[in-house]
């Protein structure tokens, strides 16, 4: 349609663009729901290559997903219950010691003893008084960061039940989910775009798979190590399996993840342990992270995506600059993706010119 009018043009422009931003605003809105689907469905992918390898040693489809998802439920609720455990654990140590830290708090003079005999170059007066002045001048602040941190973790635990949720939909419909994606595409270009999309799917399912046996390693060398450590020292290393459960976890995490989970990890031992353990730890972790740079990590991952290095260090960068944690995770299947596209689709192309 040609448009003569200016004013018509402008109105019509003018129109394009609320529409625009109205898009735009809506999409924004959903941004949480749509991180939530894309997490589910990435996990789904994931999980399909072990449906699919029951399926192809006889076992009922259907029974198939029915076991992945029992043995996937089992192992997220043994993680819960044995994580709930040390925080009660925790907990109840320190309500045990708060009668005893109040009484200590309240006794003046006795704090003050303490403190002149320990750092005497600080005046004791001026330091309690410029505590409360700062207590007082920014208790808003504090408590608006500590509704803020609970509310954060509230949302995070929450998020993570809707994608456990969604994720299970997703294993369980993923066959007619593509089967309905592909009677979109033209007749007479869907056989080549089932093989591309199925290459995509597989790559990012081996992917997923390649970065959970990072992690299981991760984590039962963990434990091993600090069980077998506080054998030889004599003294059990506290709340192990924990620990080694955080080893498992950060692991998923492209690049930083292995080194994170390691400084914390090294941290706790230093408070519940103290010396020589961490320092046993801590030598251990950078034995570990070299092992897992040079030797695990290439043969896992070079059989799951064939990636260039290059290209995995800038995808979990841009990944993470642009959705934190879920964008690391999802940006080196993606960048597996863009170039099987480009190798096998756009090169092609530009060859037949």
């Amino acid at each position: 349609m040609k448009i003569q009018n200016a004013f018509r043009l402008g109105l019509f422009g003018g129109l394009g663009v609320l529409v625009a931003v109205v898009i735009g605003a809506g999409i924004g809105n959903l941004a949480t729901i749509l991180t939530y689907v894309g997490a589910a469905l990435f996990l789904a992918l994931g999980v399909d290559p072990a449906v699919s390898f029951l399926a192809r040693h006889k076992v009922p489809r259907s029974l198939a997903i029915v076991i992945v998802l029992a043995v996937i439920l089992g192992v997220f609720a043994g993680f819960i219950f044995a994580i709930i455990p040390v925080i009660a654990d925790q907990v109840g140590a320190l309500i045990q010691q708060v009668p005893d830290l109040v009484a200590t708090l309240t006794d003046q003079t006795a704090v003050q003893q303490w403190w002149n005999s320990t750092i005497p170059w600080l005046d004791y007066e001026k330091v309690v008084q410029g505590i409360e002045d700062f207590f007082t001048d920014n208790l808003q602040a504090i408590t608006t960061g500590v509704l803020s941190t609970a509310l954060t973790i509230a949302s995070g635990v929450f998020g993570g039940l809707i994608v456990l949720i969604l994720m299970l939909y997703f294993v369980a419909s993923l066959g007619s989910i593509k089967r309905a994606l592909y009677q979109l595409v033209p007749a007479s270009k869907r056989e080549k775009f089932i093989d591309i999309s199925e290459q995509i799917s597989t790559s990012v399912g081996r992917y997923v798979i390649g970065q959970v046996a990072l992690g299981l390693c991760n984590g039962v060398l963990t434990f091993l190590f600090l069980t077998v450590l506080g054998w030889i020292l004599q003294n059990q290393i506290e709340y192990s399996a924990l620990l080694a459960f955080i080893a498992f976890l950060f692991s998923l995490v492209p690049l930083v993840g292995t080194i994170t989970g390691s400084i914390i990890i090294t941290l706790l031992v230093w408070v519940f342990d103290g010396p020589p353990a961490v320092f046993v730890v801590g030598i251990w972790y950078l034995v570990y992270m070299q092992i897992e740079a040079y030797v695990l990590s290439p043969n896992i991952m070079n059989r799951a995506v064939k990636v260039p290095g290059v290209v995995v260090v800038i995808a979990a960068l841009a990944g993470g600059t642009l959705l934190g944690i879920l964008g690391a995770l999802v940006a080196i299947p993606v960048a597996a993706s863009i170039l099987l596209i480009v190798k096998q689709v756009i090169i092609p192309r530009q060859n037949e010119l």
